[in-house]
């Protein structure tokens, strides 16, 4: 399964969007270079408010392309870095993927998928009902995330638009994909 990058962000703020680049760099066992929610521990304020000690899985977030036009389909407008994602990809499903998956990014980087975005009311603030369009439930009333995907650096290299993304599965029993 592959893909391609379509486009790269970051921000060395806290900010709910984060400015498109003409690349990033990743680091192993940090994240995005210059990135806020880059470290070995978490980041994210609601988990450090929690314990700031825990381990960092969300350190990339990686959101497909296709939910944008799926938004657009019910009148929101979203671009990419919009909803705080690093890796705006197209062409790979990545809500499918299993945890543990390796995703080969250009010619050097690997992001290990750890779970899935848990998308936050700041969406609504971005643009209210949005959440609702992410975030919903299946035929058996199951909470279906579709904010993308969270991963960890195992190797680091410079990513750009354009760039190909392969997903390597891990050995199976595969698990499915939760929030982290």
């Amino acid at each position: 399964m592959s893909g391609t990058v379509t486009a790269v962000s970051s921000s060395g703020e806290y900010t709910f969007t984060k400015p498109n680049r003409a690349s990033i760099t990743l680091i192993a066992g940090l994240g995005v270079a210059g990135d806020v929610h880059s470290g070995v521990t978490v980041k994210h304020r609601s988990r450090v408010a929690q314990d700031p000690t825990q381990p960092n899985l969300r350190q990339v977030h990686l959101i497909h392309e296709e939910l944008f036009t799926e938004v657009a389909d019910q009148g929101f407008t979203v671009a990419p870095g919009e909803l705080g994602e690093n890796v705006t990809t197209r062409g790979i499903d990545l809500l499918g993927l299993p945890v543990g998956t390796l995703l080969r990014i250009g010619s050097e980087a690997v992001v290990e998928v750890t779970g899935l975005r848990n998308p936050c009311l700041q969406i609504d603030a971005f643009q209210d009902g949005l959440l609702k369009q992410v975030v919903g439930r299946d035929e058996e009333g199951n909470i279906v995330r579709r904010a993308g995907i969270m991963g960890v650096v195992r190797t680091g290299g410079t990513i750009h638009p354009g760039d190909t993304v392969k997903a390597e599965l891990p050995p199976g029993p595969h698990r499915p994909l939760d929030r982290v």
